[in-house]
């Protein structure tokens, strides 16, 4: 399937929010959003992906 993760298309194989982070190797505490619709962690594991979808994955950054 092929969705635009963080504004660059990608092909992958993930079928929910929360394999596609795995898919892609996304770690630890991040924020997610699908087409511009904030997806809290507690809801990825069942959020289904589909052709197109624009994901938006954030990670805090440490510094000032």
């Amino acid at each position: 399937m092929k969705i635009v993760l963080n504004g660059e298309t990608r092909d992958v194989s993930a079928e929910t929010l929360s394999d596609l982070l795995l898919e892609c190797g996304f770690s630890g505490r991040v924020a997610t959003a699908v087409n511009e619709d904030f997806v809290p962690s507690s809801l990825r594991i069942g959020h289904k992906l589909t052709d197109g979808d624009r994901i938006e994955v954030v990670a805090p950054m440490q510094g000032g």
